[in-house]
C-alpha cells in the first residue's frame, strides 16, 4: 500500500466519476447552513501537476478529464465540477484537484476537513498544501483506523470518502467492514466509497456483503469505458454512495450518459442504481 501514487492515475476517468459525485454530495450539505466535517481516508497528496514525471509517464488524464475539462457542450450536472478544473488552468490543461483540494475550495469557513494519508512523501505534500488552512487537521495514520477514532464528528453532519489504493486484495473487504462500523458510530453520514473494476466478482462481493449489512440507502453510480475483462487492468470504476443526496441520482443520471460517449470506446457502459431503498 505505501508503495502507491496516485500522480500515475490523477484526472483518469475514474476520477472524472468520483469527483463528480464528490462535488455534488459537498454542494448538497452546503445548503444547510449547520457546518459539517469531511473526512477522507487516504488523502494522497492533495493535488497534481499534470506535467509531472509520475503523470507524464502514463498520461491517464487525457483519457479521462483533457477530454471534457473546457468543452463547452456538456448538460449542466457536470458544468460546476468542469468549471472547478478550469478554475485552476489557463488554457492548457496542467493542474488537478485531488479530493482534498476539491474539500478545500468547496467547503466554507466554519466547515472542518479531516485528512488522513500513510504514505511519508504524499503525507508531506498534503501537509505543504494545507500548511495555512486552519480547518484541516491532517494526520500520518492508518485513514480507516483514525476516521472510526474521531465518528460520531461534533457537527453531528459530515461525509466521509473511501478511496483506498486497492493495492492489496483484502482492500475490498476492508473498505466494507469500515463502512458497516463507521454507520453503527455515524448513522446519518454521507459515505462515499471508491472502488476499481478490475476483476468484478470482487465489486460483486462488495455489493452483496453491503446488501446483507442491514444499512440502508445506497446508490452506486459506475462507468466502464471498455467491457470487464481482467486481461486490461481497470476498464471500469464506480462509487457506492449510503445516505446520498434526493438529488444525487438524478444529476448524475443527466450526465452519465455524456461520460460513456466522450470518455469510453464502443463497448462503454455505466450503471446507475438503488442497490437498498431508504
Amino acid at each position: 500500500m505505501l508503495s502507491y501514487r496516485h500522480a500515475f492515475h490523477a484526472g483518469n476517468f475514474a476520477d472524472v466519476l468520483k469527483h463528480w459525485v464528490l462535488v455534488e454530495c459537498i454542494e448538497y450539505l452546503k445548503q444547510k447552513e449547520k457546518p459539517f466535517v469531511y473526512f477522507d481516508t487516504h488523502a494522497g497528496p492533495g493535488i497534481y501537476a499534470l506535467d509531472s514525471d509520475y503523470a507524464q509517464k502514463t498520461k491517464e488524464f487525457e483519457t479521462g478529464i483533457a477530454k471534457i475539462w473546457n468543452n463547452p457542450d456538456l448538460p449542466e450536472a457536470l458544468t460546476d465540477y468542469c468549471q472547478m478544473i478550469q478554475s485552476l488552468n489557463d488554457t492548457t490543461l496542467n493542474t488537478y484537484p485531488g479530493s482534498p483540494s476539491i474539500a478545500k475550495a468547496r467547503l466554507r469557513e466554519t466547515d472542518r476537513l479531516v485528512l488522513s494519508e500513510l504514505h511519508s512523501t504524499e503525507h508531506a505534500a498534503l501537509g505543504e498544501t494545507f500548511s495555512h488552512d486552519k480547518r484541516a487537521e491532517i494526520w500520518k495514520e492508518d485513514g480507516f483506523n483514525r476516521t472510526l477514532k474521531l465518528l460520531p464528528p461534533r457537527e453531528r453532519r459530515g461525509l466521509v470518502l473511501i478511496d483506498p489504493p486497492y493495492e492489496l486484495k483484502e482492500d475490498y473487504a476492508r473498505a466494507v467492514e469500515f463502512i458497516i462500523a463507521a454507520h453503527r458510530k455515524f448513522a446519518q453520514g454521507v459515505y462515499i466509497l471508491w472502488y476499481p473494476v478490475v476483476e468484478r466478482y470482487r465489486i460483486d462481493d462488495m455489493e452483496s456483503a453491503l446488501k446483507q449489512s442491514g444499512i440502508r440507502n445506497i446508490a452506486l453510480f459506475e462507468l466502464g469505458i471498455e467491457a470487464d475483462t481482467a486481461a486490461r487492468g481497470m476498464t471500469a470504476s464506480g462509487v457506492i454512495v449510503i445516505n446520498p443526496p434526493w438529488t444525487l441520482k438524478k444529476h448524475i443520471d443527466s450526465g452519465l450518459n455524456t461520460l460513456v460517449e466522450k470518455l469510453g470506446t464502443g463497448r462503454a457502459f455505466s450503471r446507475s442504481e438503488r442497490l437498498v431503498d431508504e
